[in-house]
């Protein structure tokens, strides 16, 4: 009869298929699992929406999130920020706005990989000022700010032609323990 695959040799492989940029295979095991009698837990959604990410194809990343709480899945910090992050590969700064948003509604934590997609999702819309929102916010949410993030703030800040305060940030680098690189100097 041979060996009967779990929920952890799926979520290898999901993963796997992930970490190759083979979306489809990943989506087509996920869906596989349950006529399999393996039950999808939260690393196999989070390796599919990854995956999706990676692919660039960010309304599947977002309709997995979505799909989660049917299957009695609560997302987590890595489930919202690959989603995030697909939208903000995508150029789609409201939506990733939104993921960010309700995450927070959710009680999920965002970490430092949160914000720098949700600030690199501004950045790509030139929203300077929400940008500098969420670089602001990040301290006092407990997320230390580092390199991407104040990248990603310059930038969006030179896009939105401020180039005042995308100075200022390059100023203050220092002052938070960060040192400018080639990309804080040509942001």
């Amino acid at each position: 009869a041979g060996v009967k695959p779990d929920v952890t040799s799926y979520n290898a492989a999901i993963s796997a298929c992930e970490k190759a940029g083979r979306c489809d295979e990943a989506l087509s095991l996920l869906r596989e699992m349950p006529a399999a009698g393996v039950r999808p837990d939260v690393i196999s959604y989070n390796a599919a929406v990854s995956a999706c990410e990676k692919a660039g194809r960010w309304e599947k990343a977002v309709s997995l999130l979505r799909e989660m709480p049917a299957a009695g899945l609560t997302p987590n910090v890595i489930s919202y920020n690959a989603a995030i992050s697909a939208c903000e590969k995508a150029s789609r700064c409201n939506e990733a706005l939104s993921l960010f948003d309700e995450m927070l509604a959710a009680g999920v934590k965002p970490d430092v990989t949160s914000y720098n997609a949700a600030i690199s999702a501004c950045e790509k819309a030139g929203r300077c000022d929400e940008a500098l929102s969420l670089l602001r916010e990040m301290p006092g949410a407990g997320v230390q700010p580092n390199e991407y993030s104040y990248n990603a703030a310059i930038s969006a800040c030179e896009k939105g032609g401020r180039w005042e305060e995308a100075l200022s940030l390059l100023r203050e680098m220092p002052d938070a323990g960060l040192s400018p690189n080639v990309i804080s100097y040509n942001a």
